[in-house]
């Protein structure tokens, strides 16, 4: 039987510096093994560990597609005190680390099929949706889901991230794109409001229709009520709780929540889920 807890061999092939800030950060990886690359299947919205010697590891969401078959993407924010986030930012391409999963459920991407998809993100948390996104306009998927719309926001524009995606998204007639920031600067000329807001003023169809969110947890706090007044059920109102993992595989005990353990039973959960259960999530 395999080790759980051994990582498999990936080399960096790419870093992408996301904002002004340099503190996030997407690195592409390729698996140095064949057989690895073959094993490790992964769908929208599971995440992985990755691990640094030396360092640890740290639980992941998984930014690329499920289509994207060549390599795999992470986007990682590297906090002051976070000795793994550090460590990675600090290495260079070509630079070796390891990746054990995937873990955690996925976006019940069989359920948005044939139905309007609503996609709601802030900050970096628009990582697993932009995995989403990236599936469902691949010309292999895009027929089976129906009307895309999209609302994404920041604190600035300099916060933003995956930007000549957003731009080349936003020139497509088969998605429409709301990209928003808390404050512009003198050189933004988009869309100024926070993301509730704008989801207010826009106010897309409940009709046959599903909603993914994800962001930081006073945006999610603030966000369900008014997709609630939209007329989206709480069970059709689909979140992550990305932020709760630890070992991945709910042996250490600290994403659980009740008798929940996060990182088995989610992170993907609806809204109805999280309303049900016994402590306030957000």
């Amino acid at each position: 039987m395999a080790n759980p807890y051994f990582p498999k061999l990936v080399t960096i092939e790419k870093i992408t510096i996301e904002n002004e800030a340099r503190d996030l950060k997407t690195f592409r990886l390729a698996f140095c093994n064949r057989d690895d690359k073959k094993s490790f299947k992964y769908e929208c919205g599971q995440f992985a560990m990755l691990s640094v010697p030396g360092a640890g590891e740290s639980p992941i969401g998984i930014a690329s597609s499920p289509l994207d078959e060549q390599y795999l993407e992470f986007t990682v924010k590297c906090y002051p005190t976070g000795v793994v986030t550090t460590a990675l930012h600090n290495l260079e391409e070509g630079a070796r680390i390891g990746v054990r999963g995937p873990y955690g459920n996925s976006f019940p991407l069989k359920e948005l099929e044939r139905k309007n998809v609503l996609i709601v993100g802030g900050g970096f948390a628009f990582t697993t949706l932009r995995s989403t996104i990236r599936y469902m306009l691949n010309e292999k998927s895009r027929a089976r889901f129906e009307n895309i719309t999209v609302i994404y926001g920041a604190r600035s524009p300099g916060e933003l991230i995956y930007k000549p995606e957003l731009k080349e998204w936003e020139e497509r007639d088969e998605i429409e794109m709301y990209v928003t920031v808390d404050r512009g600067d003198e050189d933004w000329k988009g869309r100024e409001g926070f993301v509730p807001a704008v989801l207010q003023e826009i106010a897309p169809s409940s009709e046959n229709a599903i909603v993914l969110v994800c962001g930081p947890p006073i945006m999610l706090k603030f966000t369900m009520l008014p997709l609630l007044d939209l007329g989206f059920s709480p069970d059709r109102i689909i979140t992550s709780l990305e932020r709760r993992m630890s070992c991945g595989i709910g042996k250490c005990g600290r994403c659980n929540i009740g008798t929940m353990y996060v990182c088995k039973d989610g992170p993907v959960l609806s809204y109805k889920q999280i309303q049900e259960l016994s402590e306030e999530i957000f």
